[in-house]
């Protein structure tokens, strides 16, 4: 591609031959070589910068071989490009100065857009491009409005007149009268700007917004209540872009529209959204696999100071679960002492040789037990489980027994379980303080085995069993946080984690994955 730098016959405006900008009239552009980029050139509008206060460009960090003389020849050199398309966009440096005579007169008017203003030598500027100082000489220069270059000088006062009026003979006036045809905001007549872009943009949380503000006789572009993280693009001042920070909520920004006859403002409401729920992956465990992470975190979820005390001690289990066909008793999860014979502990194990949930509360000498019936957790099934307990006291009365069994339920796939109960001594009536944390393994042994899968475990410090079914969800996987009660600890189990750590969506609580690899976290999932 060539683009061909080259003025119109009049010699009043210049044309990108090659590309589809518009031609621009004399006084408006100027180029410069990229301070970053050193073989490309920038081409400014000056004119469009004065309005927007910021550099606006019409063409940024383009190759200076791109571009070439009115008939062809090619650049040397990006300084050289930049030079010749700054004399060819400048009447003044392209004719040289015009030095006007005592007989020399000049005749200035506005068209009937009020865009542009004309002169009866032929020449024609954009408003808002000239100005007109006094000279030493108490004539008339007509400048360049954002430099310091003369396009004419020692234009005599009873020699200017615009639209075929004379101006005040004061040399002051008559600048001020030129300044007001000059800088001016248009015609008395004309259509204002109407903003045609969308007012209202959607966003999911993470997306990269960019919007381009539309608008029919636009000009110039302002933005306000942009949020954090989103800009305007530079050279470009209606393009706003950014905001793969925001999080979800509604960001009202304010746009203008602008031109020579009025403004239109509308405000642009960018809706951020959370993304849409997705479960994709579990934890599959064989072999001497488990997960680890800081039991005493969990204290003030799942522990106890002394024998259940009531609401303040309940707490809630929940988890998906895949069991195979290996009939080992295998540990889905473990919470409490590490001396498993005297001191506290809460296990839901697996129990593979009639695929039934086992759940334990005590030490392996005094404790309250629970277990599912036969085939309620099917090989290659997965299944939905939830343990509440309601933080009573559980243990030291054989005639209390029945109390402390009720103290806990289990759930399967949303249904209460008619569970077979049994005791040690009557049951738990001691602490029960965190010193290990295990998902997939006992204190020590019954690791769980044959690539059985866990998912979406979740804790709560309150018993939740009013709102099982909220949690079940009739068995779609969906965003617990978004629960009138949301847990105190989450791990979605491989969505959203990276090798070897599995994230507390919730709590700061981090599960390690030990003897595992990446590959264990695997595309099955409810």
């Amino acid at each position: 591609m060539t683009i061909k730098v080259k003025r119109n016959a009049a010699g009043n405006c210049i044309n990108f031959i090659g590309s589809t900008n518009p031609a621009y009239w004399n006084a408006c552009l100027s180029a410069e070589v990229d301070t970053e980029l050193t073989g490309t050139v920038n081409v400014i509008n000056d004119i469009r910068t004065v309005v927007a206060g910021t550099t606006q460009y019409e063409f940024y960090q383009f190759p200076f071989e791109i571009f070439a003389e009115a008939d062809g020849t090619p650049f040397a050199s990006a300084a050289d490009c930049a030079a010749y398309i700054t004399s060819q966009a400048n009447v003044a440096t392209n004719t040289g100065q015009f030095i006007l005579s005592a007989t020399d007169t000049l005749d200035f008017s506005l068209d009937s857009t009020g865009t542009t203003i004309l002169l009866d030598n032929g020449d024609a500027y954009a408003v808002n491009a000239l100005r007109a100082i006094a000279n030493d000489d108490d004539y008339i220069n007509i400048m360049q409005h954002t430099g310091n270059t003369a396009i004419f000088t020692d234009l005599r006062v009873a020699n200017a007149s615009i639209d075929g009026v004379a101006v005040s003979a004061t040399l002051a006036t008559a600048v001020n009268e030129l300044n007001a045809l000059f800088q001016q905001s248009g015609g008395a007549t004309g259509d204002a700007p109407v903003i045609t872009s969308a007012t209202t943009v959607n966003l999911t949380e993470g997306d990269t917004l960019n919007y381009e503000l539309v608008a029919t006789n636009g000009v110039a572009y302002e933005w306000t209540n942009l949020p954090s993280g989103v800009a305007t693009v530079e050279g470009n001042q209606r393009t706003i872009i950014g905001g793969s920070g925001l999080t979800p909520a509604t960001y009202t920004i304010t746009a203008k529209a602008i031109n020579y006859y009025g403004v239109d403002t509308e405000d642009i409401d960018v809706i951020v959204s959370a993304p849409a729920f997705s479960n994709t992956k579990s934890i599959q465990f064989s072999n001497l696999d488990y997960l680890g992470a800081n039991a005493a975190q969990l204290d003030a979820t799942l522990g106890r100071t002394g024998n259940g005390a009531g609401s303040g001690d309940a707490w809630t289990i929940a988890f998906w679960f895949k069991p195979t066909t290996d009939t080992g008793a295998q540990t889905i999860f473990y919470f409490g002492s590490n001396d498993v014979t005297n001191g506290g502990f809460l296990e839901a194990r697996f129990v593979g040789n009639n695929d039934r949930l086992r759940f334990r509360y005590g030490s392996n000498n005094n404790y309250v037990q629970l277990t599912t019936p036969t085939d309620s957790l099917p090989a290659g099934s997965w299944k939905h489980v939830i343990i509440t307990y309601d933080g009573g006291t559980t243990g030291a009365s054989s005639g209390d027994i029945s109390d402390y069994y009720s103290r806990f339920e289990i759930f399967i796939d949303g249904v209460s379980q008619t569970t077979s109960n049994s005791n040690s001594n009557y049951g738990w009536s001691g602490a029960l303080e965190g010193q290990n944390l295990r998902v997939g393994r006992f204190s020590s042994g019954n690791y769980l085995q044959g690539g059985a899968k866990i998912e979406e475990l979740a804790f709560w410090n309150s018993d939740q069993t009013a709102n099982v079914a909220d949690i079940y969800n009739n068995g779609a996987t969906h965003d617990l946080e978004d629960l009138t009660t949301p847990p105190t600890h989450w791990w979605r189990m491989g969505d959203g984690d990276t090798y070897p750590n599995i994230q507390d969506n919730v709590g700061s609580v981090i599960f390690v994955m030990y003897n595992m690899t990446a590959a264990d976290i695997v595309t099955d999932a409810p």
